[in-house]
Order: structure tokens, then sequence, then C-alpha cells
């Protein structure tokens, strides 16, 4: 039997006396690749965080076993003392965390950051460590990396970030890499080549890899085996091959069922008056000129190039894109929040200067974002945050007749007083993520909206959750004759809910058709990477 390079026994984490972590093992031997899946709350990432000793006010208990270098024996992470730990952390053990916008530090470029690894644990000078760093951010594959390396972190893209993260945990040349939902905050397309690119740095170093995430599409093309996680222990592991095809426990079946089902009203379109229509519509940001042209005028940023759509009762548009593509610009134009050239008719009214018939129009056109704790007051019941609305829109409604329409938005997106005691006094806070986007959800709703923008309404969700919510918008649509602008990078999500789809690239739409014409048989190259990407 080959030895181990990582060998958890019953580790166990506790917060203030609760255990929330409970007896996990699990190995991982010399350059494999361990994913480690779940949903959010799982305990995926304080697993991780706790074998390296960086999870604060926690009791950690267990053992984490981790092979010496060469001639030395053996040592059990979770009994180090933390200056021995400091040697490990970078050195042996790296980590790539979730976001990088955050992890990276704002104040110094990311040259100096990776720098900073090869003084501390390679001992290099000032000098030898930036050409180290400078070499690792080329073996990432950023372009003209003598330039970014001097890049501040919101210089570069969001792949260009992450990039600079790997090329940090990579320094020190670790033999095991955590990586943390490594891809969830980039685009379809970069998601791929980050994998690519850690599969490549992984089999080149014989690095072994531990990657946490909730992602089963990223994980059938990437690890070699599966450990699933639930409330904190761990249910299953087995190989990639075995788990999805014979899965054995209902936790894990309950997450590789939860792809996106498609549930619309297949009806084709009837050419009656639209909701929602487009016509040349652009978008514009003036942008300061380099040099003296500067002085006397300013330049101009196209956002959204002569885009032209129209939606019909009861159905869904779906636009699709990656980050930088106009699809969220597009949406806010849609809204009437930002400023457009071109025609845009809601419910045949024009958007225009009159800020009364403005009014009438944004009743007809109500929004969900994609992440329901920051779109929601913290600071506001439910009662006030589902009939804010109708103070708006409704001035004429008294107490009573607002609290009835409340409680009838909340029962239409299934959240009752029965499920929840005291639903409209609690706040925010007190749901889950899939209770909150409900929530959204029925803010929007109270007003009795013609369309609803959803701008990635489920991006931030887990795929369990993700599935529930699509299911409740489709259900919506087919009871209420709802039209949906669906924003999203997901081409999942697309296939799920939308009838027509508009494919943007750089401010313009590259491709528009019925959804079986677009995503299966696309034309333009671009949704062709972007429909591989997400096979």
């Amino acid at each position: 039997m080959t030895a181990q390079l990582l060998e958890v026994k019953d580790l166990r984490v506790a917060f203030g006396g609760k255990e929330v972590v409970h007896g996990v093992q699990f190995h991982i031997a010399p350059g494999e690749k361990l994913a480690l899946v779940g949903e959010s709350g799982s305990g995926k990432t304080v697993t991780a965080l706790a074998m390296l000793g960086l999870v604060p006010n926690a009791t950690v208990t267990g053992s984490a076993v981790f092979a010496g270098l060469e001639g030395q024996p053996p040592r059990d992470l979770i009994s180090m003392p933390e200056r021995d730990l400091l040697s490990v952390r970078g050195r042996e053990i790296a980590m790539i965390f979730q976001e990088p916008m955050t992890a990276l530090n704002p104040l110094f470029p990311v040259g100096d950051q990776i720098a900073e690894v090869l003084q501390l644990k390679e001992g290099l000078s000032k000098r030898e460590a930036w050409d180290g760093a400078v070499k690792a951010l080329h073996a990432t594959g950023i372009p003209d990396p003598e330039r970014r390396a001097m890049s501040f972190p919101h210089q570069l893209s969001g792949g260009q970030r992450q990039r600079a993260m790997i090329a940090m945990a990579l320094a020190g040349r670790p033999r095991l890499l955590l990586a943390d939902e490594p891809t969830t905050a980039l685009d379809v397309t970069l998601r791929v080549q980050i994998l690519d690119l850690l599969g490549e740095i992984q089999a080149h170093n014989g690095m072994a890899m531990l990657l946490i995430t909730h992602d089963l599409n990223l994980v059938r093309k990437f690890a070699d085996r599966v450990a699933v996680m639930e409330n904190g222990y761990l249910v299953e592991t087995g190989a990639v091959d075995e788990i999805f095809s014979n899965p054995q426990h209902a936790y894990t079946r309950k997450l590789i069922d939860s792809r996106p089902e498609r549930d619309v009203d297949e009806t084709p379109a009837g050419g009656g008056a639209p909701v929602m229509e487009a016509k040349d519509m652009r978008v514009t940001y003036p942008v300061h000129l380099p040099g003296i042209k500067g002085w006397f005028r300013k330049g101009q940023f196209i956002a959204v190039k002569n885009a032209a759509f129209r939606i019909e009762p009861g159905r869904t548009l779906g636009v699709v894109g990656e980050s930088g593509s106009g699809k969220s610009t597009l949406a806010m134009a849609a809204l009437g929040l930002i400023p457009h050239q071109g025609e845009l008719d809601v419910v045949q009214r024009r958007w225009g200067p009159d800020a009364a018939g403005n009014k009438a129009i944004r009743r007809m056109v109500q929004v969900v974002f994609q992440d329901p704790f920051s779109s929601l007051s913290p600071r506001m019941t439910v009662e006030e945050i589902v009939g804010e609305g109708l103070l708006v829109h409704h001035p004429e409604y008294d107490v009573p007749q607002r609290r009835a329409r409340v409680v009838q938005a909340l029962s239409d997106v299934g959240l009752t007083e029965a499920q929840f005691p005291g639903l409209l006094n609690r706040y925010p806070h007190e749901f889950s993520g899939g209770q909150r986007q409900r929530l959204a959800i029925a803010r929007a709703l109270i007003v009795e909206p013609s369309v609803l923008i959803l701008d990635e309404p489920t991006s931030a969700l887990d795929v369990t959750i993700q599935k529930q919510v699509l299911k409740l918008l489709q259900g919506l649509q087919r009871d209420k004759g709802l039209s949906y602008l669906l924003i999203t990078h997901d081409v999942d999500v697309i296939w799920a809910m939308a009838h027509d789809v508009l494919v943007m690239k750089d401010g313009e739409v590259v491709e528009a058709g019925t959804v079986e014409e677009v995503l299966k048989a696309p034309r333009n190259p671009y949704t062709q990477t972007l429909v591989a990407a997400a096979a």
C-alpha cells in the first residue's frame, strides 16, 4: 500500500463547546486529487483550515498526519506547535482561497506579494525573489508577466487575480495544495482555463490537491476521488466514477440530481405585443483620453452596442456571456437605471425624461439581484422589505391591506407563518440563502409586474437550493404569466429557464435565437466555447 501524504483521523472542530465537524476521516496519496464536496455550511472549509491551525477560537481534536520530507518522520499537524506550523504553511502545504480580491492585499502590487513568500520561505534576496515572482506569474499563463507583476489586484481581471493567487500559493513549491472553491467567482470559460492550469501544474510538480467545492461538474472533470460532507459529517467517499455512477448515500444522490431541469411552457411564441422590446439600444460611458487630448474632450466606452430584442408575455429571454460582456449593463438599462440611446419600450411605453411616466413603467419592471444577503436591508423586517413597493405604487392602501398583500406575496413564494412563526417581524439574517432569495422574489412580485429582471438569481446559492429557486420561478411564470429577462453566465440555468437567448461578448450580441437553436447548434465560435465549457 502506498504511504499516504496526508492521513486525517477523527478530526473534530468545536466553537464554544458546539461541535461543527464530527470525526472526519480521509487520506490523500502523493500526486492525488481529492475533492471535498458539500453545500455551504457542511464543514468543508473549516475542515481544511483546522488542519493548518487557521480557525481562531476553535477547539480542534483528532489527528492530521502529514508525511515528512525525505529522511524525516511524519508529523501531526493538529498537535504541532504554532512555530513549527509556520514553516509548513506556504512551504509544504499551500492554500488558494475562494475570492482573490479579498485574499490579496490591495495596497501592494501582486509581484511584491509573491516575492514576499519567496523571501520568507526560500530565503531569497529581494532581487531573486522578484525574478522568481515574475517567473511564477509566467508559469500561470498571465500575459506580459513583468508588467502584471507591478499591477495592484484591482487592476487585474478576475481570471488574472486567480492566477496571481495560484502563483503565490505555488511559489514555495508545496507538496499539497488546498484549493477552496478556486473557480466559483469566475466565468465558465475561465473556470476551464484555471482547472486546466491547475491540472498541468499538479502533473508537472507531482503535487497532491484537496479541492473544496460544491460544483459537481468541476469534480467530475478534475478529481480522482470524492469525499462528501453533510452537516459536518463525512457521509461517503470513493472514486469519481463510482460516486457519480452509483452513489450510496441519499445526500450524495441529492447533490448529483441537483442539475437544473427544464420545466417551462413550450408553446411557440404567439407573435403578440411584446412586454419589452429594444431596438438599436446603446449604452456608453465617458472615459479619459490619454495625453493632451484628455484636457479638451473625453473619450467614449461603448458598453452595449446596438442591441435588439423582444420579450413576449409568459416567456423568458436569457442573456448569457462572461464578465464584461455587457449583460448586466443591458439589465440596468432595461430597468431604467442608466441612460441609453435607441428605443426601449415596456408594455408599449417608452422610458423617457418624464419622471411621472417612468414611475408607472417601474411598477411593470422589477428586479431580483444576485446576492439576497446584500440586496435586503438588514435593518428592515420581512413585512417592511416585502411591502415597501406598495408604499410607492399603492399609497392608497392602509396597513391591513398592505399586510394582506405581503402575506399573499410571501405565500406565493412558499413562505408562511406556519413554517416560520413571527414571519413578518423577522429579519433577513434569520433565513437561509434560498429563503432570502424567496423574500427578494416576493418583494418584486408584490406590485404585480409584467417583467422580472433576474440578475444571476442563483449564482450565490448551493446547487440544491438553486434547483428549488429555479423551480419556484418556473411555477410563478406559468401561474402568473410573468416574463423574465434572465442574466447569467450559467448555460445550465439558461437551458432550464429560457425560451430565447442572446449571447453577448464585448458589448455586442454575437448570436440570438431560440434556446434550441443557440445551445444545441451554436453558430458563433464564442457561443460554441461557452456551450463546450459547460458540458
